[in-house]
């Protein structure tokens, strides 16, 4: 009997070593629920730095039109927007421009609201939401994710999110604002007199446009020029006057002072590939411009 039970004994403690030894390979084959964390933006976490943001795009639109991005940081949230463009022929900005009644997406093309409403229903989206990448859009840059906005926002999407991945950066020494200067007589000689106009965003030149008026009326020197009507390439230049006169406007804007410019006593520069024209009237004009931005 004594041997009996303790046969027994033996038999139930191997049944329970084999059951425990069944457990543990079970657990071992079987992989342990996995979890996602929830997405989580450095924005919504407090994490940006506190301080001024901005972009702009590199070039000019077809339609005329250049659009930038401020964007302030305040105890690592984002705290304001502002959405805007900068035109080529220099003037108001896309917003004042639309504030001004001189835009008119409502009357023009029977839009729901005027441009700057809708710009504005997308700045407010973006500071409630704290996350670029809740702006959604499809491939024409078209969004449903913000009521009454029926503008494209993939521009907008496009340089917030920009900005905010460069970094804080400083705001340029200028007032925001359009800038306009011109000469005080036509010239004698060409009848023309130069214009000049410059627009501010975020303490920067974003936009300048030169060109000039004449004595006798008719179109404008950049528009003859474009049109084929001041032929400097018949009278053997490298390129025709409003061709030259852009990219002394991408220099200024490259510079952001024309004091950086460096011009000859003949008026004429050696510090701007292609430009063979006299520079010496504009850049003074913008300096005269810029005189109250500062």
């Amino acid at each position: 009997m004594k041997k009996l039970s303790m046969l027994l004994a033996a038999i139930m403690l191997v049944s329970v070593l084999a059951a425990c030894g069944s457990k543990a390979n079970d657990e071992a084959s079987t992989p342990a629920p996995t979890t996602t964390p929830a997405a989580s933006s450095d924005v919504a976490q407090g994490t940006l730095a506190d301080g001024n943001y901005f972009a702009q795009e590199d070039k000019f639109e077809d339609s005329g039109w250049k659009y930038m991005v401020e964007i302030e940081v305040k105890d690592g949230k984002i705290a304001n927007v502002n959405w805007t463009g900068a035109n080529k022929d220099g003037g108001m900005d896309k917003k004042a421009l639309d504030k001004a009644g001189k835009y008119g997406m409502k009357e023009k093309a029977k839009a729901q609201a005027e441009w700057y409403e809708q710009a504005e229903k997308v700045e407010k989206f973006l500071i409630e939401k704290q996350d670029v990448k809740a702006i959604t859009f499809d491939d024409k840059g078209k969004t449903d994710a913000i009521s009454g906005v029926s503008i494209s926002v993939n521009a907008f999407a496009k340089l917030a999110d920009q900005a905010l991945a460069a970094g804080p950066v400083a705001k340029g020494p200028y007032k925001d604002g359009t800038y306009h200067a011109e000469q005080k007589a036509f010239d004698e000689k060409s009848g023309w007199k130069s214009t000049a106009d410059v627009t501010i965003v975020n303490g920067q030149i974003v936009a300048a446009n030169w060109n000039a008026v004449h004595k006798d009326g008719g179109d404008d020197k950049k528009k003859q020029s474009i049109d084929g009507k001041y032929g400097m390439k018949a009278g053997g230049a490298s390129a025709e006057w409003h061709e030259q006169a852009a990219l002394v406007e991408a220099e200024l804007l490259a510079k952001q002072d024309p004091a950086k410019i460096a011009v000859k006593e003949d008026g004429k520069t050696d510090a701007i590939s292609g430009v063979s024209i006299h520079v010496s009237d504009f850049m003074t004009l913008v300096q005269e411009a810029l005189a109250s931005a500062k």
